[in-house]
C-alpha cells in the first residue's frame, strides 16, 4: 500500500533556505488541520464551489471534505456499493491510493485494488459529474499485474501533458515505478502505444519505492515518490523524494544527477520529531501555491496515521516543503 486555508509556515522562508537539506531540522511540521484527520494515501481537489474533496485508502474509498483546508469532516465512501470485480484482487475487498482529477467536465478517480505484500493487483477507474461520495460510476479495470509480473499495478496517478496526451504512472516495490499512455476518450491504455515505461527503481538493496505523482513546473517534469517502509506506525521509515526530467517518460534524475532508476531521489519530506514516515503523497495546485498532501504517523499519538498538508516553494528549481 502505498500507498488548510492555513498550511502554517513552520519557519520563515528565509530561515528555511539557510537550513541544510536532508537534515531533520530542514523539514516543516504539517500545517494545522482539525476534525477527521486519520488517513492514508490522500488525494485532494478543490471544486468550483471552493469545497476541498479528499479521498483516501480504505473501504469503498474513504472521503473527507473541508470548506477551509483546515477543518475536515468525514463523509460516506466514494462507492455506496463496492464494484464486484474487486473481489478478484482482494479478499477484503477495499481500494487503495486513489487519484482524483478533473477533465472535460468530469471528475476522474483512478484507484488500486490489491492485497498487502503481493502483486496480484489492478488499477480501476471511476467518474463523477460532482465528485461527491456516492456519485461515482465505476468504469472497471484499467491495468493489472499478477504473480509473474515484475511490477505492481497500484498507486496510480494521471498526468495530462501540454499536448493533451494522458499518462498514467503507477507502481510499488518489485521493479519500481512504471508509466503507460492513456486514451483520453476511454481513460484506459492507448491501444497504439502499449509501451510500459520505467521511471524509478531500486535495483540494489530494498525495492521500496512507490506512490508516484508527476507535475510539470518551470519546463521540467517532476516525479515525486515514496521510499522505504509504510504502514508500520512509529516504525515506519517512509519518506518522499523527487527527481526531474525534460520528457514525461524520463529519464528522471535527482539534484545530484543520479537517475531515479538507479536509486536516485532528492528528499522532500522525511521523519522528524513526532512526524514519522511521511509519504503516500499527492500534489495539488491551490490559489496560494502548490500543496503536498500526505499521511504521516503521529509519534505523539501512538503512531496514528494522520493528514499532513504543506506548501511547496519552487524558487530553487526543486520543491521545498514549508
Amino acid at each position: 500500500m502505498s500507498r488548510k486555508r492555513t498550511a502554517l509556515l513552520a519557519l520563515p522562508f528565509a530561515a528555511l533556505l539557510a537550513l541544510v537539506p536532508g537534515t531533520a531540522s530542514a523539514y516543516p511540521n504539517p500545517g494545522h488541520v482539525t476534525g477527521s484527520v486519520v488517513t492514508h494515501d490522500p488525494t485532494m481537489i478543490r471544486t468550483s464551489s471552493g469545497q476541498y474533496l479528499l479521498y483516501a485508502t480504505g473501504g469503498g474509498i474513504a472521503n473527507k471534505s473541508s470548506a477551509d483546508r483546515t477543518a475536515f469532516t468525514a463523509g460516506a465512501d466514494a462507492f455506496s456499493a463496492k464494484p464486484g470485480w474487486w473481489s478478484t484482487y482482494s479478499s477484503v475487498p477495499e481500494a487503495w491510493a486513489p487519484d482524483i482529477s478533473y477533465h472535460g467536465g468530469k471528475y476522474l478517480m483512478y484507484y488500486s485494488v490489491s492485497s498487502f505484500g503481493v502483486n496480484t493487483s489492478a488499477i480501476g477507474l471511476a467518474g463523477s459529474t460532482t465528485g461527491q461520495p456516492g456519485s461515482w460510476t465505476d468504469y472497471g479495470v484499467v491495468y493489472t499485474s499478477n504473480g509473474s509480473s515484475d511490477y505492481n499495478a497500484i498507486d496510480p496517478n494521471l498526468f495530462v501533458d501540454d499536448d493533451g496526451k494522458w499518462w498514467l504512472s503507477f507502481g510499488s516495490w518489485w521493479t519500481g515505478i512504471k508509466m503507460i499512455q492513456i486514451n483520453p476518450s476511454t481513460g484506459k491504455q492507448l491501444s497504439s502505444n502499449t509501451t510500459r515505461y520505467s521511471l524509478a527503481s531500486r535495483p540494489t538493496g530494498t525495492k521500496a519505492v512507490e506512490a508516484p505523482y508527476i507535475v510539470k513546473r518551470n519546463g521540467y517534469y517532476y516525479l515525486f515518490a515514496s521510499y522505504d517502509t509504510c504502514c508500520a506506525g512509529t516504525s515506519s521509515t517512509y519518506k518522499v523524494k523527487v527527481g526531474r526530467a525534460t520528457s514525461v517518460t524520463g529519464p528522471y534524475r535527482d539534484k545530484n544527477g543520479v537517475a531515479m532508476t538507479s536509486n536516485g531521489g532528492t528528499p522532500v519530506l522525511e521523519s522528524h520529531g513526532g512526524v514519522i514516515g511521511p509519504g503516500g503523497q499527492s500534489i495539488m495546485k491551490d490559489a496560494d501555491g502548490d500543496l503536498i498532501v500526505y499521511h504521516y504517523y503521529d509519534g505523539n499519538d501512538n503512531g496514528t496515521p494522520k493528514l499532513g498538508i504543506n506548501l511547496l516553494n519552487w524558487s530553487s528549481g526543486w520543491p521545498v516543503a514549508y
